[in-house]
């Protein structure tokens, strides 16, 4: 078939009359440029599902996509046993989420499934919830988290509250690819719209799990917040109020959900600019801590005494906390991720697990005898209470942040304070990346396979031992340089053009010199793995 032969029998089998008069519209105009880019192929299903820009033809999220994507999965639950089970489907405020939900609800229950569908935009935490707190085989989240704004997703839980991991995204991408045409796809109105008690069910487990009790003077706490235009800002007061803590003052210009994003450049915590809005905030109120959680509230960022602290510094914080409370069992964190918390977990004896890149892999970290107490990951997600959310979980993360918060507070402290007691106790763990955008996707093979051929065998004058992670059970594509106080992680990205190199070095904190010094030391230090790692990646 020719390009235009295959636009137009997508067009054709299009149910959606927006979606089939756009792609009709591009097969009038002979825009070829456009429909190649429509009809490269089709958006691949992933470990996290689907992603990707809201547009008509395969390549795009829009209603055939989703149809034949829910259609797919019903037909891989019921090959995997689990035929006539309950789904359980929620949405965000991003545009399109809500028809997407609805699509999904009618081809699950078509196929013969129990379908739950929850009330309105919620965070993808209380979905993840859901799957377990209802019995369901499945669950599936409509949001793109903090993609940019024209994006839109389709995030699977399976039943015991986790993303699906390989070989599943294969076998549902198969599934899906042998769906017919999507106009043919049976479906049913008969599912079920549920109230508001899952929430506030969510809202009781985490307040429960965390204990806020153990806390005095909790309420005296000022925390400064954002939802970043997204949809976690009652869910978090609810949480905080049932947790005796006093509401957190909001930045006002993105407390409503708003799919434009109309205030920030990319709705990511991480990006530069994102909190600029609630630094301001926190400065105005004199807020204790600021906390800030991207559009579907599964990661959060935290900002203290005027200062953005990295995944890996609230992560240390967070298991510092937990440690310190007296939880035991397993404490999981990604491979990329910082090695202070390896560091915390030994001094308390507790078991430590390094998990490839992914809260997939980190949720299921634990052993029967050590079940995961705490997991993170770098890029500012972090699962307090697994036990009630088997993913990362902005909101319960927001709500331990504030408690400790509050108990330092108590003694005349804050969060930086305690990370310069930890690096009294532990070293200086400065994290750091470089990281390494591209138009050509074959640059990153060619850098990865220069590293894998060359690698350097010093970094900061230390002699570095070099592992291929793709040699490693699951296989990485990632490579490891490991030295005495010094480590890089060497990845593509997995959901971005990029190379990214994550940094770490160790420093000792001297009691003559003292942590500035140390703080100074570890900012050099990453300065020059950047320029060794752009030397021995060729930049």
């Amino acid at each position: 078939m020719t390009l235009l032969d295959t636009a137009r029998a997508w067009a054709d089998a299009d149910p959606h009359d927006g979606d089939r008069a756009e792609i009709e519209a591009l097969i009038e105009a002979e825009d070829r440029t456009e429909l190649e880019r429509r009809f490269a192929g089709p958006l691949t299903f992933g470990t996290a599902g689907l992603r990707g820009p809201l547009r008509a033809g395969p390549a795009g999220m829009n209603a055939a996509v989703v149809t034949r994507a829910a259609a797919g999965l019903g037909r891989w639950l019921a090959d995997s046993g689990h035929a006539g089970g309950g789904v359980v489907v929620g949405f965000d405020a991003r545009r399109r989420s809500d028809e997407f939900a609805r699509v999904t609800a009618e081809v699950l229950t078509g196929a013969g499934f129990a379908v739950q569908v929850l009330p309105r935009p919620l965070p993808t935490p209380v979905l993840s919830f859901a799957v377990r707190h209802l019995g369901c085989v499945a669950g599936v989240m409509v949001t793109a988290s903090h993609n940019p704004p024209d994006d839109n997703g389709y995030k699977v839980y399976l039943g015991d509250g986790a993303q699906l991991v390989p070989p599943a995204d294969r076998e549902i991408e198969a599934a899906i690819a042998a769906v017919g045409p999507a106009r043919e796809v049976p479906g049913s109105d008969d599912w079920l719209t549920l109230g508001d008690d899952v929430e506030a069910d969510y809202v009781a487990a985490v307040v429960r799990a965390l204990d806020p009790g153990r806390v005095p003077d909790r309420d005296r706490l000022v925390v400064a917040y954002t939802a970043m235009h997204g949809v976690g800002a009652e869910t978090t007061r609810s949480v905080f109020a049932a947790a005796g803590l006093a509401a957190p003052v909001s930045v006002p210009e993105q407390d409503e959900p708003d799919p434009a994003f109309p205030t920030v450049a990319f709705p990511n915590p991480e990006e530069p600019g994102a909190v600029d809005l609630l630094t301001a905030l926190a400065e105005r109120v004199g807020a204790d801590v600021a906390i800030a959680e991207d559009p579907d509230a599964d990661r959060c960022s935290v900002v203290s005494g005027g200062r953005q602290l990295t995944g890996d510094e609230v992560g240390g914080l967070l298991a510092d906390w937990l440690l310190r409370r007296g939880v035991r069992g397993t404490y999981a964190a990604s491979l990329v991720s910082g090695s202070l918390l390896h560091a915390l977990a030994t001094a308390h004896g507790v078991r430590f697990a390094e998990t490839p890149t992914g809260f997939k892999w980190i949720v299921r970290a634990g052993t029967d005898d050590e079940p995961l107490v705490f997991g993170y990951e770098e890029a500012l997600g972090y699962a307090v209470a697994p036990q009630v959310v088997k993913d990362k979980d902005g909101i319960s993360a927001a709500l331990a942040v504030a408690l400790l918060a509050a108990e330092l507070r108590s003694s005349g402290r804050t969060l930086t304070d305690r990370l310069d007691e930890l690096a009294l106790e532990h070293g200086l763990f400065a994290t750091g990346q470089l990281s390494v955008r591209v138009e050509d996707l074959s640059r990153i093979g060619a850098m990865m396979a220069r590293l894998r051929s060359s690698q350097p065998a010093q970094l900061l004058g230390r002699p570095v031992v070099a592992s291929d992670l793709l040699d490693e059970t699951p296989a990485v594509d990632a490579v490891r340089l490991l030295g005495d106080g010094v480590r890089v992680i060497v990845r593509p990205s997995g959901t971005e053009p990029k190379l990214k190199a994550y940094l770490e070095t160790v420093v000792p904190v001297h009691e003559d010199a003292g942590i500035i010094a140390a703080r100074g030391r570890g900012a050099d230090e990453l300065d020059r793995l950047r320029d060794e790692m752009s030397a021995a990646l060729g930049l």
